[in-house]
């Protein structure tokens, strides 16, 4: 099994003595496209897999945090428009974006308790 620098020395030893060859010119650009999809693409896809996935499990009584900071508990789902009802205080709730929550609490969260 060859490793991508044995690939790479390989490439160079048989290009044209003149150049470096249209292959091994090419693969430090390959090599920087795999770079970014291993080190960024695939992580900001798995997150975002992630947060489509807690935001379909949300169901009324969830507490939780909005992207803008609001802390409150799902009143109710409105799946035609894609919204939900947050409580936010008593007699108070306002209808968010379901892609707005940032996150579910943790029953830690819900009781106050901290690890400190």
């Amino acid at each position: 099994m060859f490793s991508f620098f044995e690939f790479g020395a390989m490439l160079a030893q048989a290009s044209k003595p003149g150049g470096a060859g249209f292959l091994g010119s090419l693969f430090p650009l390959i090599l920087i496209v795999l770079v970014m999809y291993l080190l960024l693409i695939r992580p900001q896809s798995k997150r975002q897999k992630q947060h489509r996935q807690m935001v379909a499990e949300l169901k009324p009584g969830d507490e939780v945090v909005t992207a803008g900071g609001m802390h409150g508990s799902i009143a109710g789902i409105r799946e035609k428009q894609q919204t939900l009802l947050v409580k936010i205080a008593d007699n108070v709730k306002v209808e968010v974006d379901r892609a707005s929550i940032g996150r579910v609490k943790t029953d830690q969260e819900k009781t106050g308790r901290t690890s400190d």
